[in-house]
């Protein structure tokens, strides 16, 4: 039992597995040789080509990197710049809301009237 498994259960597994692998990858990225050439070969050659294919055709992978920014819009609750523009704003406003009411109170005073006296 364990022969039939070393023997044909395993190669045709390694055999499916790299020429899944050899038709999904794109052609441009297969090394060596071109990828209709590699298809045969794991097809021909079942084990030796399955481990040809997985050790000098198949592209390198390259290490997992940070994700890239995203391409799309920001909405602008997610801009901290927008944010930060948007409290400036607000800030400019109130400042000026202030100022135009002191301005209020002091032109309803009498001159020279001391607004800390009453």
């Amino acid at each position: 039992m364990w022969r039939v498994l070393l023997v044909y259960v395993v190669p045709l597994a390694l055999t499916i597995y790299a020429l899944i692998d050899c038709i999904q990858t794109d052609e441009s990225e297969a090394r060596g040789l071109p990828k209709p050439f590699w298809v045969l070969i794991i097809l021909f050659g079942w084990l030796p080509g399955s481990i040809a294919w997985l050790v000098v055709g198949r592209p390198r992978r390259r290490p997992a990197t940070a994700p890239h920014p995203p391409t799309r819009p920001v909405a602008p609750d997610d801009d901290p710049q927008f944010l930060a523009r948007l409290r400036e704003q607000q800030l400019k406003k109130r400042e000026a809301e202030l100022r135009r009411r002191e301005e209020e109170l002091r032109k309803g005073r009498p001159e020279g009237e001391d607004p800390d006296k009453r």
